[in-house]
């Protein structure tokens, strides 16, 4: 029997912005919602020190397989009244090669419970997106995710030529790890998780999800489609002007007068070049309209993929005020989005929302004291003395230039764990008082918002934006299910 292969995907976009809400309401609309994978154990962690209103998390860690797992998280985190006034989160711990049980389980229970809330009371589709540069928590965070029955993964930032395995052995409750990047380092690094150390051997097999591989080349997917062990069961292709990061476009980096990066004729995906690897592909990038669905599938994709009128619905995870500034932006006609190529710690170009009162002022990022605290885009590098340490362009200069860091790395960089948790109402209060600020990502193609804005002057939601793309009709494709190549180990 074959899965419905949707037409539409709505982007895994920031922390928390595809938030479970949104991912369950596109899933009950008839297309593919996908919640945000990244950093779902601060997330998890930092609702429940708020006191999980409306009961939700609990609701979900009740249901995990594992009650004393889901025990020693609520027992260190919940806080039945949420936190007082002017008070910190409760770090969780960083990644590491050599996690903590209690980091391993945490990641586990973050993923878990996003998925599981996604899909509640529902039989649609749900995804879960992922970031290879985030490569110490991805073995555990996939693990959590199959456990609550995830459809699809999705994953970009990187070359993901180790998931398909990795899904195959996961499905089994069998040990896999992936290998991690050490900058310096000769020897080979993984990190992996071992589900048996959890539940045993008399577990059923898992779902083994679909793995749909973001790529912004043909070349790429061509390079993945090649084996059966790094072979996705489909591509989503990004163009440069999606929101979140970006490639950096192909051959010597050049800017516009605004310090943008220019994108020319080799960073265009050959569409029939895509189409003769015979595996279904999406669009994403200035395609979140109607007309460029359309055209999308005469060029032979299964669909489209779509961000910014997501993020701006009102299901996102974005805090009320970030989402009417936004709102208010797009209808007076001022809202810029810029491409900016040093900000991101990870060295892609990022898009970045120019809204007062966030990290998108310069200003604003002077004034911040650095700080790594979090963490999830620290590079692994090897030691002098030969131990792994971890170092980031956002963390204090004097650090990072200790830890064999330069000058050139670190500046125009903004601290993006902490900017991507503000944004959804989880900004960390330091001990000085100072609270982080948010920083806001979208496309840069914003005719399909300005439209629905049009059409829904008070904002819009995830099923008026679903229909509105889809033309009403809940627009499916029965896929064929590939099961010989879910099989292989």
């Amino acid at each position: 029997m074959g899965r419905v292969r949707p037409v539409v995907i709505q982007g895994g976009m920031g922390v928390a912005v595809s938030s479970w809400p949104l991912a369950s309401a596109v899933s009950r609309a008839g297309q593919l919602g996908v919640v945000s994978g990244t950093a779902l154990d601060v997330v998890l962690a930092r609702r429940l020190q708020d006191g999980d209103v409306g009961g939700h998390l609990r609701r979900a860690l009740a249901r995990f397989p594992l009650a004393d797992v889901a025990e020693r998280a609520l027992a260190r985190y919940f806080r039945p009244d949420g936190r007082a006034g002017g008070t910190g989160y409760r770090p969780v711990p960083k990644l590491t090669l050599r996690p903590s049980s209690h980091a391993q389980e945490l990641t586990v229970l973050g993923n878990f419970v996003e998925v599981f809330l996604a899909k509640e009371d529902h039989d649609g589709p749900i995804g879960v997106n992922y970031l290879e540069k985030i490569q110490m928590a991805t073995p555990a965070a996939v693990y959590g995710a199959m456990m609550a029955g995830v459809d699809y993964v999705l994953m970009g930032a990187g070359i993901p030529r180790e998931i398909p395995q990795l899904l195959n052995r996961l499905a089994r409750h069998e040990a896999a790890s992936i290998r991690v990047d050490v900058a310096g380092s000769q020897r080979q690094h993984t990190i992996g998780v071992d589900p048996t150390a959890w539940a045993g051997t008399a577990r059923q097999p898992l779902n083994r999800p679909y793995f749909l591989a973001i790529v912004s080349s043909d070349t790429l997917a061509a390079y993945l489609a090649r084996e059966d062990g790094s072979r996705p069961d489909g591509f989503v292709v990004e163009g440069p002007s999606a929101g979140g990061h970006n490639a950096p476009p192909r051959g010597r980096l050049s800017v516009d007068l605004a310090g943008q990066p220019i994108y020319g004729p080799r960073d265009v995906v050959d569409l029939q070049r895509m189409a003769a690897l015979d595996l279904p592909f999406w669009l994403a990038g200035s395609s979140g309209t109607p007309e460029r669905l359309a055209q999308a599938r005469a060029a032979g994709a299964a669909g489209i993929q779509v961000g910014t009128i997501f993020a701006l619905c009102s299901e996102s995870g974005l805090t009320s005020d970030l989402r009417t500034a936004l709102l208010s932006a797009l209808g007076d006609g001022v809202l810029d989005v810029r491409t900016d190529a040093a900000l991101s710690p990870t060295g892609f170009p990022f898009k970045v929302a120019q809204l007062a009162g966030t990290l998108a002022d310069p200003t604003a990022r002077e004034a911040r004291s650095r700080l790594c605290d979090l963490g999830y885009l620290r590079t692994p590098y090897l030691r002098g003395n030969g131990n792994v340490g971890y170092r980031c362009p956002g963390e204090p200069i004097r650090t990072f230039l200790d830890k064999g860091g330069t000058v050139d790395q670190t500046r125009g960089v903004a601290c993006l764990c902490n900017a991507l948790t503000a944004d959804v109402g989880l900004s960390q209060t330091r001990p000085d008082g100072y609270t982080e600020l948010p920083l806001v990502t979208l496309g840069t193609d914003l005719d399909g918002a300005r439209r629905l804005l049009a059409d829904h002057p008070g904002g819009w939601t995830a099923a008026q934006a679903t229909r509105w793309l889809t033309g009403g009709t809940n627009l499916t494709v029965r896929g064929v299910e590939r099961q010989p190549a879910f099989a292989q180990s």
